[in-house]
């Protein structure tokens, strides 16, 4: 079972920063917003690879905003297989949501961490995305993750929220396609993954989502990047 990938650079990963300064950042109130997340996935696939080797995933995330600025740490049951001794994976993440001419920003760092596996597992990736919204219901938008290790991800992912209920079920349709670049000695491991699902907001902050996932990187790791239909479950605080 593939972790992520492993080891390069972060060189480009702040051109949010120069774009930042010429961003009109919209004044407003600001006041110190806390949340949480409790979840439970009948598998926890992450870039179309499954990371509990098909199995079912207890998580946790937890976070704060402060204006434009957010932080939090978000957690997860793992399992890699025979050989990894890793049972959970804790990422801390942060950044800042700037809006400019009626596009949203996301620039930030992720840091993912296993606690219970040896030095040297743990990656960091510099985020910058950026999304828009029209007619108050399409949201699309595009983000690129620049690791620490010989790889980038890029994520193109599009969501429609429905006006109508259906009874009691908020509904909205998302997916996402991203791709997997490599280099180094991990040059060839380049692969596609997507992903489409349906997801259903109740009793004001409980979720549903049922999603399909699949990979063109069946050869590199067998069943764990099959196609699979994932079903997970949410409360918000």
């Amino acid at each position: 079972m593939a972790r992520r990938m492993e080891a390069g650079t972060l060189t480009v990963a702040i051109l949010g920063a120069t774009l930042i300064t010429g961003l009109a950042l919209p004044a407003q109130a600001e006041e110190l917003e806390l949340g949480a997340t409790a979840t439970f996935t009948s598998d926890y696939v992450f870039r179309g690879i499954s990371q509990t080797e098909n199995g079912p995933a207890v998580q946790a995330a937890f976070d704060a905003s402060y204006g434009i600025f957010y932080l939090g740490m978000w957690g997860s049951n793992v399992d890699f297989g025979v050989g990894d001794p890793s049972d959970i994976e804790i990422d801390y993440y942060g950044g800042i949501t700037p809006s400019w001419a009626g596009f949203d920003f996301d620039f930030g760092a992720i840091f993912y961490t296993y606690p219970d596996s040896g030095p040297g597992v743990d990656i960091v990736e510099g985020k910058a995305g950026v999304s828009r919204t029209f007619f108050d219901a399409l949201t699309v938008g595009a983000t690129a993750y620049l690791s620490d290790r010989d790889y980038q991800a890029y994520e193109f992912a599009g969501e429609y929220g429905f006006t109508n209920k259906w009874w009691m079920f908020t509904p909205s349709v998302s997916g996402l396609v991203g791709f997997v670049e490599t280099d180094g000695s991990y040059v060839g491991a380049d692969y596609t993954y997507w992903n489409a699902g349906l997801t259903l907001g109740f009793l004001e902050n409980w979720s549903a989502d049922v999603r399909y996932w699949d990979t063109d990187n069946g050869n590199a790791c067998f069943q764990f990047c099959d196609a699979r239909v994932v079903g997970t479950i949410s409360a918000s605080f």
